[in-house]
């Protein structure tokens, strides 16, 4: 399985993969790959990530059901940051979210607002 020609991996060999709903351009997530990630990505069409904190592979959706399928793969100008747009089943969010970007920073400029409520039975 080849991967994208010229792709840059930072020094522990991985690189930043944000996810996108290919439906309405939400943020969903951003996560790392390695080079075998993103093979496993492209080979299955399910996003495949490099958990850096258990040091091991996960596919998204494989305990929670709320899948990613992939529907196109960007390589950003520098080729060291990837986009993965993506029809996302349920949840992206390990907290019950739809997206991991559910808090603003306040007009204080310190204090976060939360802009958005858990998807029922997500977790």
């Amino acid at each position: 399985m080849q991967i994208p020609q010229g792709l840059k991996f930072d020094t522990d060999g991985l690189v930043p993969a944000v996810v996108q709903d290919a439906a309405n351009g939400q943020v969903l997530m951003l996560a790392y790959m390695n080079r075998e990630a993103v093979e496993r990505t492209i080979s299955s069409g399910r996003v495949t990530f490099w958990s850096r904190s258990r040091q091991k592979y996960w596919v998204k959706g494989e305990t929670s059901g709320n899948i990613q399928v992939v529907k196109e793969l960007f390589v950003d100008c520098d080729q060291d940051c990837l986009l993965v747009k993506v029809e996302q089943t349920g949840a992206a969010c390990h907290e019950g979210y739809r997206s991991c970007f559910y808090r603003r920073v306040a007009a204080d400029g310190e204090s976060l607002e939360t802009t958005d409520t858990p998807l029922m039975g997500a977790y």
